[in-house]
């Protein structure tokens, strides 16, 4: 896994990709699909909460 810079902030955003939809970071990274949008953010949440 290559370091990653601590000052460069991680912006999430959720895409909808037909019925369903996936978390993704600025830094590359990608949750999974999923139908629900909450689980989406929420693991968009997971991924930002674990970096601190």
């Amino acid at each position: 896994m290559a370091e990653e810079q601590q000052d460069e902030p991680h912006r999430t955003t959720t895409v909808e990709q037909g019925r369903f939809c996936a978390a993704r970071c600025s830094c590359g990274w990608r949750g999974p699909a999923r139908r629900a949008r909450s689980k989406a953010r929420t693991d968009a949440e997971s991924h930002t909460s674990s970096l601190r």
